[in-house]
């Protein structure tokens, strides 16, 4: 019997998969010095993002069983 491929915890965490099969994750610079940043910016930066076509590929190889 082979081994079972682990996946990275860290991007379990991070990434969801959509219905139709796409990444999406939170970006960034939404954590802390929030009082410094206007409140339109931190809407726009608490919503989620689509990854793209070449990111997908790279964490899929970390994550398999992300699917």
């Amino acid at each position: 019997m082979k081994n079972k491929i682990r996946s990275s915890r860290s991007a379990m965490k991070r990434f969801r998969v959509t219905g139709t099969g796409k990444l999406v994750a939170y970006g960034a610079n939404h954590s802390h010095h929030l009082e410094k940043k206007s409140s339109k910016r931190k809407k726009r930066l608490n919503s989620k993002r689509v990854i793209s076509k070449s990111d997908t590929r790279n964490i899929l190889g970390v994550a398999p069983y992300l699917k």
